[in-house]
């Protein structure tokens, strides 16, 4: 079971690494839809299409993103007690509340499902925009993050009951020589 663990782990973590590597690009193209919604105000007449644009590709890039900063431990804690606890301590912790994350990617997969379904069974639900684009490839990126940030939160409980048999998982913190990160605390 250890090693099907591992292995599990090993092909997660490396899945949302890569993907959460290309997704932090995904600013990039939000502010280039931005600036261009800028300059078609200004100097042109303006365009319908980019603010919703933009608003998907931020959903995109925060949906997308999410399972490589579950990963890195770049989630808001609260480390009034956290801090100071021992490793194993931290892990038990981590162990039981990421139970409550899993139950709740859980629902929101269900509904977003339904969401999804919804979308494509009624011939492409539409935005009710003057743009109007159809709603289902946002919905299907949105089911996609969903899924890597549930198998990510699976990924992060079996490190956790790995950490607590006493196999080196590394600290949370950090990324492949990169330098330890705060953790996430604010």
């Amino acid at each position: 079971m250890t090693g099907l663990m591992l292995r599990y782990v090993s092909v997660i973590d490396r899945v949302n690494r890569w993907i959460g590597r290309i997704v932090m690009y995904g600013i990039f193209v939000m502010m280039g839809i931005l600036l261009w919604s800028s300059i078609s105000k200004t100097f042109f007449l303006p365009s319908l299409w980019t603010l919703e644009m933009a608003q998907f590709a931020m959903v995109a890039y925060y949906i997308l993103g999410g399972p490589y900063a579950i990963q890195m431990g770049s989630n808001v804690r609260m480390d009034l007690l956290y801090g100071e606890w021992s490793d194993r301590r931290k892990a038990q912790v981590d162990a039981f509340t990421v139970l409550f994350l899993i139950i709740y990617l859980i629902f929101l997969l269900w509904g977003g499902w339904d969401s999804f379904s919804y979308s494509l069974q009624y011939g492409g639900e539409r935005s009710p925009t003057a743009w109007r684009p159809y709603l289902w490839p946002i919905k299907a990126i949105m089911l996609i993050g969903i899924s890597l940030m549930l198998v990510q939160a699976i990924s992060e409980l079996f490190k956790d009951i790995l950490r607590l048999q006493g196999h080196d998982m590394g600290p949370k913190d950090t990324d492949e020589g990169d330098a330890p990160k705060n953790g996430g605390v604010v």
